[in-house]
C-alpha cells in the first residue's frame, strides 16, 4: 500500500469530489481510532464504579481527560501550523496507547485516573488533527456534507464500540479488554505512520501566542460546543450505569439505535445546510437533543432507551458537525487547526465540568433518600438546560455568523 498524501492547509488544489484519496484515508483512520475510544470511553466508568467510586467519583474519573486536553491546548494550535500533521497525529496517539496500557494494568481508582490524564493529552492533539485534515481534503463548497460524512466513522464506532466492550469484559473481564483496546490503537498508530502530509511553512517559527491558540472568530461556536457537549459527555458517562440500574441488561444497544440513526441525519442535515444554511438543521437538532434527555429520564425497559438513543441521534448527531462546520466556515483554510483546537478547547471544558455536576446531582438525590434510579432520571433532566442555552445563544447571534462565514 503507497503512502497517502493529505493537501496541507495552503494547497490551492483542492479535490473536486468528496470521496477522493486523501478524504478516504482519513475516513478509515478516524473510524478505527473510533471504535477504540468508544469501546474504553464507555467502560472506564463503568469499570470505575466496579472498583468503588461513587457517582460523583464517577463523574470525575469520566472527566479527568479532559483536565490535560485542556492544559495541551495552548500548545496544540502552534504545532499544527509548525509540524507535520501525520506526525503530530502518530504521536497523539502514542501517548492514548499508553493511556490504554495504564487502564490495563489498574486495579485502583488512582491509577485509572492516572490513564485518563494521559489520554487527555492525546485526544487534545488528536481530534483538531483529524477534523482539520478531513476538511482540508474536501472541495470548499461541499464541506458540511463532507465533515458530516467524516462523522458517521464516529458514528460507525458509536455503534459496535461500546457493546463491543461489553460482550469483551463479560467474556475476559476488564483488563484484558483494555489490552484488546491497546493493539486496536496499535493498528491505528501503524496506519498513521503511513500518511503523508506537505511540509508547514517554518518561516514564523514556533510561537505560542493568543491568536494561534484561539480562534476568536469562533468563540461562539466553540462556547455552544461547551454546553451541547457538555450535556452529551453526560451520556457517555452514566449511561451504561442508568441502564443497568433500570434492569435492562442489553442496554449497549442504545449505542448502536445512536449510530443506526446517525448514520441518515449527519448526511442528511449536512445537505440541508449546504444547501439551505446551517440554521435550518441546528435550531431543529438542539430541539430534538433536549427532546432525548426527556426520554431517557423516563426510560425504563430496552425499547424506550431504543428510542431516546434514536432521537439523541437525530438531535447530538446533526449539532456537533454543523457546529464544527461553522468554526471550518468562520476562517481561512491556513487557520482551521486554530479554529479545530478551539472548538475542541470548548468541548474539553464540557467533558470536564458538566460529568462532576451531573455525578453531584446524583450524590445529592441520594443524600435525599431517592434511589439512585430516581437520582439520574433527575440527573437527565437537568441537563436539559445547558442544550437551552446553546440554542439562545445561536439564535442571539445568528445573524453576525451567517454574515462571517467564508466562502472558500
Amino acid at each position: 500500500m503507497e503512502p497517502c498524501s493529505v493537501p496541507a492547509a495552503n494547497n490551492q488544489n483542492t479535490p473536486n469530489t468528496i470521496w477522493n484519496r486523501a478524504f478516504v484515508y482519513i475516513f478509515i483512520v478516524n473510524m478505527v481510532l473510533n471504535l477504540t475510544q468508544f469501546m474504553m470511553n464507555a467502560l472506564v466508568p463503568k469499570y470505575a464504579e466496579y472498583l468503588g467510586a461513587t457517582p460523583a467519583i464517577v463523574g470525575v474519573v469520566s472527566s479527568m481527560f479532559a483536565l490535560t486536553a485542556i492544559g495541551i491546548r495552548p500548545v496544540v494550535g502552534p504545532a499544527t501550523g509548525y509540524f507535520r500533521n501525520n506526525r503530530l497525529l502518530a504521536a497523539a496517539l502514542a501517548i492514548i496507547l499508553l493511556a490504554f496500557v495504564c487502564y490495563g494494568i489498574s486495579d485502583s481508582v488512582e491509577v485509572v485516573i492516572m490513564g485518563r490524564l494521559l489520554h487527555g493529552i492525546g485526544m487534545g492533539f488528536l481530534a483538531p488533527l483529524t477534523l482539520s485534515l478531513a476538511s482540508n481534503a474536501l472541495p470548499g463548497d461541499k464541506i458540511a456534507q463532507g465533515i458530516g460524512i467524516f462523522s458517521l466513522g464516529q458514528a460507525v464506532a458509536t455503534a459496535f464500540g461500546p457493546s463491543l466492550g461489553i460482550e469483551l469484559v463479560n467474556a475476559v473481564g476488564y483488563h484484558r479488554t483494555f489490552f484488546v483496546g491497546t493493539a486496536m490503537m496499535a493498528v491505528v498508530l501503524l496506519m498513521v505512520l503511513r500518511m503523508q502530509t506537505d511540509a508547514p511553512d517554518k518561516s514564523g517559527g514556533f510561537r505560542i501566542s493568543l491568536d494561534n491558540v484561539v480562534a476568536k472568530e469562533v468563540l461562539v461556536p466553540a462556547v455552544m460546543m461547551f454546553f451541547l457537549a457538555g450535556a452529551y459527555s453526560c451520556i457517555n458517562s452514566f449511561i451504561l450505569i442508568y441502564g443497568y440500574a433500570s434492569g435492562v441488561e442489553e442496554i449497549g444497544l442504545f449505542f448502536t439505535a445512536y449510530a443506526a440513526f446517525i448514520l441518515f441525519s449527519r448526511p442528511f442535515s449536512g445537505k440541508i445546510a449546504d444547501k439551505y444554511g446551517l440554521d435550518k438543521s441546528l435550531v431543529p437538532g438542539m430541539l430534538m437533543f433536549a427532546l432525548s434527555f426527556v426520554l431517557i429520564s423516563f426510560s425504563r425497559s430496552l425499547p424506550m432507551f431504543i428510542l431516546s438513543g434514536a432521537v439523541s441521534a437525530f438531535g447530538y448527531g446533526i449539532c456537533q458537525p454543523l457546529v464544527q462546520t461553522l468554526c471550518m466556515k468562520l476562517v481561512s483554510r491556513e487557520r482551521r487547526g486554530v479554529a479545530g483546537n478551539t472548538n475542541y478547547i470548548g468541548v474539553d471544558l464540557g467533558y470536564l465540568i458538566m460529568p462532576p455536576i451531573a455525578g453531584a446531582i446524583v450524590s445529592r438525590a441520594q443524600s435525599r433518600g431517592e434511589t439512585l434510579l430516581a437520582g439520574y432520571s433527575e440527573m437527565y433532566r437537568w441537563m436539559m438546560i445547558p442544550i437551552g442555552i446553546a440554542l439562545l445563544i445561536f439564535l442571539a447571534q445568528r445573524r453576525r455568523l451567517k454574515a462571517m462565514v467564508l466562502n472558500d
